[in-house]
C-alpha cells in the first residue's frame, strides 16, 4: 500500500459516523489525502469541494453541484464540513508520527 493510499484510509476512518461519501470513492479519498499533505490542518471546504469536483466531473459532468463552492447553497457547502474535519484530524495524526 502506498503512502497516499494509507493516508487516504486513514481520512476515511476519521470521518464523523454522518458522514456518506460516495460509492466507489477511493480516487477521491487520494485526492484527499494529497490536500492533507499539501495543506494540513489548512484545508479548507472549499479545497474539499474542488477535489470533489475534479473527481465527479468525469463522473457525471453534468453534476448540479459542479459549480464554484461560493456558488452552492449553506446546506450543500455544509455537506464537505465532515471531510475537512476528518482531513484535519488526519493531518494532526500525521503530525504526531514525524521525528
Amino acid at each position: 500500500m502506498s503512502y497516499l493510499r494509507a493516508d487516504a484510509g486513514l481520512i476515511r476512518e476519521l470521518l464523523p459516523p454522518e458522514a456518506r461519501p460516495p460509492s466507489e470513492a477511493d480516487d477521491l479519498f487520494l485526492l484527499y489525502a494529497v490536500l492533507m499533505r499539501a495543506k494540513g490542518e489548512q484545508v479548507t471546504v472549499a479545497d474539499v469541494h474542488d477535489a470533489w469536483a475534479a473527481w465527479t466531473e468525469p463522473r457525471n459532468p453534468d453534476h448540479a453541484a459542479l459549480v464554484p463552492f461560493d456558488e452552492l447553497s449553506p446546506a450543500v457547502q455544509r455537506e464537505d464540513e465532515p471531510y475537512v474535519q476528518a482531513i484535519q484530524a488526519a493531518a494532526r495524526v500525521r503530525a504526531k508520527d514525524r521525528p
